[in-house]
């Protein structure tokens, strides 16, 4: 079992701060996880940075399209391969390989767009969502349970997750619903740099994406045999957001077959802007079944 750091947020910047090889390929090292795969949020966060890092300062990503191809190995570096595909006036895309001993783990295409006027609207959160500051986060709810996994992950979270239901950590919901929203924000304050907000909501989300398949299953993270893993993921964003703020996820879970589960979510500021849509498909397999 890893041991958890003092300062998970800082240790997740740490990691997120690539090494430059040259002017498109960097390395990264990886937090340390109970089984040893590189948790597939952070090998997200740090492929979008090293494209981040082939474009001017005046385009952010608005999208991405990965899919991880093998599990990571925490113990490895990881090196971040860069293609640059194009660059307009408006749109500039890169394909970023995230490679382990020469053999890829993730491919993703990210676009990036500079800041430009046009039309407008977005879909609105739901109209009464409790306020985070009164639901149970993930320390409370698990801080309690003597187990070895319990402490870590409460001990080596960079954030905190407040379920609006109850949650799926250590037992199924008592409603089988493929809906759930979760409010969560880091645990501390992050530097004032957009494109690092916009990796750390990508290496946040993958934490919360298929627990909407779980719920709908009755299942939980604690449940027997589980096997869950993503396979894809795309994500857009739309307005500036801050991760250091809450976020309010409102998720679902369109549809499961095939030992695949696929979830999806809108995420919204505080003051009820949309800021990115998620949504992501992930083999998930357990014995019993619906």
């Amino acid at each position: 079992m890893p041991h958890p750091t003092t300062d998970p947020l800082r240790a997740v910047l740490d990691v997120l701060a690539l090494r430059t090889v040259d002017a498109d390929t960097f390395t990264g090292d990886s937090l340390d996880k109970p089984g040893g795969r590189v948790f597939g949020g952070q090998v997200l966060a740090q492929s979008l940075l090293a494209a981040a890092a082939t474009v001017g300062h005046d385009r952010l990503p608005h999208s991405v399209h990965g899919y991880f191809l093998r599990p990571g190995d925490v113990k490895q570096e990881i090196t971040f391969a860069v293609e640059r595909l194009r660059d307009g006036r408006s749109f500039s895309a890169r394909r970023t390989h995230a490679l382990q001993a020469g053999v890829p783990i993730l491919a993703m295409t990210t676009s990036f767009q500079v800041e430009q006027p046009g039309v407008e609207h977005s879909d609105t959160p739901p109209s009464t969502v409790p306020r985070p500051e009164g639901l149970p986060s993930v320390f409370e709810t698990l801080g309690p349970i003597d187990h070895p996994l319990a402490a870590f992950w409460t001990q080596a979270s960079a954030f905190d997750l407040r379920h609006v239901e109850e949650s799926v950590y250590t037992g199924p919901a008592g409603e089988r619903t493929d809906r759930q929203m979760v409010w969560m924000k880091a645990r501390g304050p992050v530097p004032d740099d957009q494109v690092l907000h916009r990796a750390l909501l990508a290496y946040a989300c993958d934490q919360v994406m298929l627990e909407p398949v779980l719920r709908r299953h009755g299942a939980s993270w604690s449940t027997q045999a589980l096997s869950i893993a993503s396979l894809d993921h795309a994500m857009w964003w739309h307005r500036p957001a801050r991760v250091d703020e809450w976020l309010l996820y409102v998720q679902s879970a369109p549809s499961a077959q095939g030992g695949r589960g696929l979830g999806a979510a809108r995420v919204y500021r505080e003051d009820g802007a949309l800021v990115a849509t998620i949504a992501q498909e992930g083999m998930v397999r357990f014995p019993l079944d619906d």
